[in-house]
């Protein structure tokens, strides 16, 4: 659903994880990997108190304030506002919609600062990911609106050598023709981290080469700040998008399949 980014800046996303049964896309420090434990993150199997309707005004304030001063000063006094506004509702939203598309990964707030040279420590968003096998479905919430998306991050080694492979037969034009039919809904596919050229051993005039220089398998959407988003109608929106994904999803589980390597 992430580049060629399908993410505006802080919008958050998957990151080095993979599959969007993955990780988080970068300006937020998004990671699957930090899942962390059920009081600032974790999984869901959910039960939610109460029905989701969108976040509040309150919620959108916050992220505003914390991309200005992202600090322990503002988060402290402020932790119940992102608890009951930010977090309690993307629990509620994960509780609806987990019958359909599994257990969810909501990510911690806290952003791993160990290897990176910004040490803002909190992420500017709050996201949530679930793997439906070699890919996922995503969603996110910050400042910059929202975003849904499906498909995966980013591909191993061994994921690489299969999709090209699979991308140079009848595969590839399978794909092609779920990207032509993704385009009638104004979607696309995109490959985050689009190579230059051709991948080596591979012809610069393939018929595919378009494709074959994608590092990821993605298609999503991002909504800017708008009313509806403090409404239900969100839950409509962000669904409508992993649906339209699901062909992606199936053709990565089909032809490419779970990663032997580490993603890089």
């Amino acid at each position: 659903m992430t580049p060629q980014s399908p993410l505006p800046a802080g919008a958050g996303g998957p990151g080095s994880g993979g599959s969007f049964g993955l990780g988080g896309p970068g300006g937020s420090g998004d990671s699957p990997g930090d899942g962390g434990s059920p009081g600032d993150g974790g999984s869901f199997g959910l039960g939610g108190s109460g029905g989701f309707d969108g976040w509040p005004d309150e919620a959108l304030e916050f992220f505003e304030g914390l991309e200005a001063d992202n600090t322990k000063e503002y988060w402290e006094p402020r932790k119940p506002v992102y608890q009951r506004s930010v977090k309690a509702p993307m629990e509620a939203l994960l509780a609806e919609v987990e019958g359909e598309f599994g257990s969810f990964k909501l990510m911690r707030p806290y952003r791993d600062i160990r290897f990176s040279a910004d040490k803002t420590p909190y992420k500017t968003n709050v996201g949530a990911w679930s793997s439906t096998g070699t890919g996922g479905v995503y969603v996110s919430f910050s400042a910059n609106g929202l975003y849904s998306g499906g498909g995966t991050w980013h591909l191993s080694r061994d994921q690489l050598s299969r999709y090209r492979q699979a991308i140079d037969g009848a595969a590839g034009e399978e794909l092609e023709a779920i990207g032509s039919r993704l385009a009638e809904s104004g979607f696309e596919i995109d490959g985050r981290e689009t190579l230059k050229r051709a991948p080596k051993g591979w012809p610069q005039d393939h018929p595919r080469i378009k494709l074959l220089r994608y590092m990821a398998v993605l298609v999503g959407r991002h909504f800017p700040p708008a009313p509806w988003m403090a409404t239900a109608e969100v839950k409509d929106r962000v669904v409508e998008v992993w649906r339209i994904a699901k062909p992606v999803n199936m053709w990565l589980d089909a032809h490419v399949g779970p990663a032997e390597s580490p993603v890089r």
